[in-house]
């Protein structure tokens, strides 16, 4: 099997493609640059990651995106919530309707379709969960079905999208990292690109809770000295 994995470096999808690695015969991965803060680094991290792993890497512009309305992308300022805000529907569906990119995954898979349908890649990868499928629509089962069934039609080769983390929470998700030995040393989580993750976004702040939870150190905070 041929695979497509969206690869952002973010933890869930790092560990969606070592999944991927160890289930498919040929895995290309697809990082995006949409002018999001972080692309810097999650661009160098995917890289390398690929790199370790001796897969296919392509970088792909859409410089369009850095118009739209996102605080992730037009200089708006970040939301800020408490750790103890992070299981309060009403807060994070707030922070999740500053920071969401107007049909991000819709483009992104539609984009990774086309591909796998020109170069006859069975299955696209995402790192969907269910912890982020609480405030983000399109990070849903329901969402992976309907596109699917829209590449049922809209495609002659009919690939189709697997999300083999949908029914996980972010804990679970890096009991499964370690478990199928994920690169999470080069996963990058933080809405910003500095040299270190800044610890207080809601990213962030998922990603700390998860391996605290796990009760395991970060190992990307280890290889950075923190």
């Amino acid at each position: 099997m041929k695979s497509i994995v969206l690869l952002s470096s973010g933890l869930d999808s790092t560990v969606a493609f070592r999944e991927a690695y160890s289930r498919c015969d040929e895995t290309l991965c697809i990082t995006f640059d949409y002018g999001q803060r972080a692309r810097r680094r999650e661009i160098e991290y995917a890289k390398m990651i690929c790199e370790n792993f001796q897969v296919g890497h392509l970088v792909i512009e859409l410089p369009w995106y850095k118009t739209f309305r996102s605080a992730l992308t037009n200089g708006e300022e970040l939301p800020k919530i408490l750790p103890s805000d992070l299981d309060n529907k009403t807060i994070t569906r707030e922070s999740a309707e500053k920071v969401w990119v107007p049909a991000r995954n819709v483009v992104f898979l539609s984009i990774a379709s086309a591909i796998a349908e020109n170069y006859n890649y069975e299955v696209i990868f995402t790192g969907f969960d269910a912890e982020e499928a609480a405030t983000f629509p399109d990070n849903t089962n329901e969402f992976v079905e309907r596109f699917n069934g829209m590449l049922k039609l809209g495609t002659l080769s009919q690939p189709r999208v697997y999300a083999p983390l949908i029914s996980l929470n972010k804990t679970e998700i890096v009991k499964k990292g370690i478990g199928i030995d994920a690169p999470m040393e080069w996963s990058w989580s933080c809405y910003e690109g500095n040299e270190k993750p800044c610890g207080v976004c809601e990213s962030c702040l998922r990603r700390k809770r998860a391996f605290d939870n796990a009760g395991v150190k970060d190992p990307l905070l280890e290889r950075l000295g923190d």
